[in-house]
């Protein structure tokens, strides 16, 4: 089925096309008329092309696929060209066939454009030789008249529209990535919001349990054994206000002072800070940096960025795995790349990366990345995630340098 978001409306879709279908009939009726109301051959398959067309077109919402497009523009090109030559002598036909491009642009369809577009050079530059070389141009009579001019035009037609093509493509994608940051923007708010809610209903009841239960703690009375029990319950409290306070970091991020982080040291701490926690499973962590960058940040929230990164890449590696840390920048940027081999992640997965709740482990809750999110942002920099399930992860962050 086609995406409607592709077509105004079926209304508009199929108002359009029919006004298509009744300009086709139309011109078939005036050959008719001009050829004194006699059938030929010519006429009768320009009237299957016009059917075959008609039909393509009303079916196409409905059966919308790759092949279905290519038919379209195939016989949209043939019925172009079939009238290029009945009528060759006319300056419309001619733009017919130069405007045949802007079909796949319909469909919003890359590979068809760059194929109708190197078709349709190839095949109306070869018919201009053809006719110019067999017939002295007694059927391209306007072509004959100017035919470097035509030539010219032609081929300066098709470049135009290559390069307008290119500028959609490019904005385009231009309003795809601002739906992305809108996207994420959202998911901030709505966690903001949650957040609060949370920290406010459920904050406060965990203090009073928390000092009961740390009141019971120091009661002689109560055997060692049972004390134990208070031991694991505090614990899991304490987990419990961890979570609560990440809620809170996100709904009401702390004002932090900023200072100027030099990128290789700071990293060269996070290692350090995680290497023991790599190293029960054997895992090694290698840092390649080309040159020390300056960032203006946080150094605790630098700090929690990468550990909440590295820490993951550890917890997706397998047994005897390397992560590798590559620094690279120029004079506006830095790039902080992060690379493990470990289970990696599908594309519905990769999709979730961020949501409020979502993550992969067993007794995860996904607000970490949530923070690594705003913390980038925070700084004005970019977070970027590609993986191959089976094949492992790659992170990419980037900061804006400060230069001196």
């Amino acid at each position: 089925m086609i995406d409607n978001d592709l077509l105004p409306s079926i209304k508009i879709y199929r108002m359009i096309i029919s006004i298509l279908i009744i300009l086709m009939s139309s011109g078939l009726l005036l050959i008719f008329e001009v050829n004194g109301r006699i059938i030929t051959s010519t006429l009768i398959f320009q009237l299957l092309l016009v059917i075959i067309i008609s039909i393509l077109f009303i079916m196409f919402p409905k059966k919308d696929s790759g092949r279905f497009r290519a038919a379209i523009i195939l016989f949209m090109s043939g019925y172009f060209f079939f009238m290029y030559l009945q009528f060759a002598d006319r300056f419309a036909s001619l733009l017919m066939i130069s405007y045949l491009p802007v079909i796949p642009v319909l469909f919003l369809h890359t590979k068809l454009f760059y194929i109708t577009l190197v078709s349709n050079i190839t095949i109306t530059i070869s018919i201009f030789i053809y006719f110019m070389m067999s017939d002295s141009g007694s059927t391209l009579v306007y072509t004959y008249m100017d035919y470097a001019g035509v030539v010219i035009n032609f081929v300066g037609s098709q470049i135009i529209l290559l390069f307008l093509f290119l500028l959609f493509k490019k904005k385009m994608k231009d309003q795809e990535r601002y739906y992305v940051q809108m996207k994420e923007d959202e998911k901030l708010r709505t966690t903001g919001q949650l957040a609060a809610a949370v920290a406010h209903e459920i904050r406060n009841p965990i203090t009073v349990v928390k000092g009961f239960i740390q009141l019971h703690e120091g009661d002689k009375e109560i055997p060692e054994h049972i004390k134990k029990h208070y031991h694991l319950m505090l614990d899991q409290l304490q987990d419990a206000e961890t979570v609560i306070s990440n809620f809170l970091s996100l709904a009401k991020p702390a004002e932090t002072k900023t200072e100027i982080v030099s990128v290789n040291p700071a990293l060269h701490t996070v290692m350090d800070l995680l290497n023991t926690y790599a190293l029960f499973d054997t895992i090694h962590i290698e840092l390649e940096i080309e040159d020390d960058y300056e960032i203006q940040c946080n150094i605790l929230e630098f700090k929690q960025l990468f550990v909440n990164l590295l820490k993951n890449a550890i917890e997706a590696s397998h047994h005897g795995d390397t992560i590798i840390i590559k620094v690279t920048g120029n004079h506006d940027t830095v790039k902080i790349v992060i690379i493990d081999s470990g289970s990696g992640m599908n594309q519905e997965q990769l999709e979730q990366i961020g949501t409020p709740f979502y993550s992969l482990k067993a007794r995860g809750t996904g607000i970490g990345l949530m923070i690594c999110f705003n913390i980038v942002q925070k700084y004005e920099g970019t977070i970027n995630f590609s993986s191959e399930e089976g094949k492992g992860t790659e992170v990419t962050v980037t900061f804006p340098v400060v230069n001196a």
